[in-house]
């Protein structure tokens, strides 16, 4: 450690099977860190958009409109984004809905991507309900929601749960712009803009770590992962784990800025 102490950092990401893949060795001491102490902190992704709202963790998997909105105070890291083709949010529901605008929708999250996504599409709707990701199918199974939009490992198992697509948002975005759909990032406060590069090379080592000591790698992942099944943890970390968790590019890039650009003109920024 060449005698330097370790700078304390608290980092935050979800229990999302992509992103303890991804944190694993970082946050567990797999490879060589002679910078950092790591406090985790570990919840669902709207949670983490809230608590960088209170800018409580310098380092945070946020969504990617979350991230927008605090442009100001953090700064995009270039690697561990989750972002790709085929990934996005799906609305679903029981059976066909005879008006999005009447029916009732969970949603997980005011700041998600999905929710932002569903507004590009939509516009407005009057019966939006926030709630975590995780009740939003037993909510729509329950009768309690007469939709949904589901993200995470939901898409992989929205069928069990007796649900129709209704629309791909990902998909849409896909055929709208041509890009791959920007669904969520990880930031660091501006305060450690310091530690940018350093900070960026240690999460492409920790994925490096994960791809090559599967076995140690996914009991971590098992031991936080909400859909216990080892077939949708498999398929989950193979459609989120990708090109862009390493460097979003410059395609990366410009999905993002289209994002942003989408929505300014919808006042939605």
């Amino acid at each position: 450690m060449n005698g330097l102490p370790q700078v304390e950092l608290g980092m935050a990401f979800s229990p999302c099977p992509n992103d303890t893949f991804i944190f694993h060795a970082m946050v567990n001491g797999r490879i060589n860190n002679a910078t950092f102490k790591f406090t985790a902190f570990i919840a669902d992704v709207e949670e983490l958009n809230k608590r960088a709202f209170l800018e409580t963790y310098p380092l945070s998997k946020l969504s990617f409109y979350a991230y927008l909105l605090l442009k100001e105070r953090y700064e995009l890291l270039d690697a561990g984004a989750a972002l790709g083709n085929g990934c996005g949010p799906i609305l679903v529901a029981k059976k066909p809905l005879k008006s999005i605008n009447d029916a009732t929708i969970a949603v997980p999250g005011p700041h998600t991507t999905a929710f932002l996504l569903f507004r590009l599409w939509q516009g407005q709707c009057k019966n939006i309900i926030f709630t975590p990701f995780n009740d939003i199918l037993p909510g729509i199974a329950s009768g309690k929601y007469d939709a949904g939009l589901i993200i995470h490992e939901g898409r992989f198992v929205y069928p069990s749960y007796d649900c129709i697509e209704i629309i791909d948002l990902g998909n849409w975005w896909e055929s709208e712009t041509g890009l791959p759909i920007p669904l969520g990032c990880i930031a660091l406060h501006r305060n450690m803009i310091q530690y940018k590069e350093v900070i960026e090379e240690m999460i492409r080592e920790s994925i490096g770590y994960a791809k090559k000591n599967p076995v140690d790698t996914y009991r971590f992942i098992k031991k936080h992962a909400q859909e216990m099944d080892d077939s949708v943890i498999a398929s989950h970390i193979s459609l989120y784990v990708n090109k862009f968790s390493l460097s979003l590019g410059k395609e990366g890039a410009k999905a993002v800025k289209t994002l942003e650009d989408k929505a300014k003109r919808l006042g939605l920024i």
